[in-house]
């Protein structure tokens, strides 16, 4: 299968939400095919445990729900990188809430899981389509951003704004003048990650691992699909 051509070694990989679940396997992913890679997460003791595990990365503490920390986060790259190839902005957190109780959590959701990928493209975009190289933009949405499904409006909310947001960049980066720098939508089905670990302290038969929704991505990219919609071990192809 081939590849986006913005996944090159020695090129550079920016991802947000980097030190577990996709992020990190993407972190992984990225290092063996020869990146350079930068994890930008909140923890600071999760970013420590992950840099320690993938070794030569450039983890840098980032609170996606602030511009001026995604911002400062972009400077810091360019400054130790000179460059960004993939930005993946893939950081999300679910806490529980209802139309009207949960204004705390509202916040929260829609903060990180719309707010981090708006703050994502405004800090990166022109930087990466200046540097007149192929680049590529990957936003984590969810299928609950396109069924909305009852019990979690918040994040259906913020994950139907990703898909908006990344509807309408594909199409500007397509219309702007030598641009070469394409967005994508990740959709993930059932996904085992920190967020699902918390309820579920083993591996449900019917999710997939970060690793197998990484690959599907890494595949999809290379035949240039825009809506990268994942199956799992429940859900085929055929049904979604």
């Amino acid at each position: 299968m081939s590849q986006h051509p913005a996944i090159q070694p020695g090129n550079v990989a920016v991802i947000t939400g980097g030190a577990d679940g996709i992020g990190l396997a993407a972190a992984r992913k990225f290092q063996s095919s020869g990146m350079q890679v930068c994890i930008a997460d909140i923890s600071k003791d999760k970013l420590e445990t992950a840099a320690s595990d993938l070794g030569d990365v450039f983890a840098v503490p980032t609170d996606v729900a602030s511009l001026d920390s995604v911002q400062q986060l972009k400077t810091r790259v360019l400054e130790h990188f000179g460059r960004v190839d993939v930005l993946m902005n893939n950081a999300g957190v679910g806490v529980p809430n209802t139309p009207w109780t949960g204004y705390e959590a509202w916040q929260t959701i829609l903060g990180v899981n719309l707010w981090g990928v708006i703050h994502g493209v405004q800090a990166f975009t022109q930087a990466m389509i200046d540097q007149g190289t192929p680049g590529v933009i990957i936003n984590t949405g969810s299928k609950q951003g396109i069924t909305t499904p009852p019990g979690n409006p918040a994040y259906n909310v913020s994950k139907s704004g990703v898909k908006s947001l990344t509807e309408a960049l594909a199409h500007e980066l397509r219309n702007t003048d030598n641009c070469r720098v394409s967005a994508h939508l990740l959709v993930p089905g059932f996904t085992y990650t920190g967020m699902i670990r918390r309820f579920l302290p083993e591996q449900p038969p019917a999710a997939w691992s970060p690793e197998q929704v990484v690959d599907f991505l890494l595949d999809a990219l290379g035949r240039g699909d825009f809506y990268i919609l994942c199956p799992d071990n429940d859900v085929t192809r055929e049904m979604d």
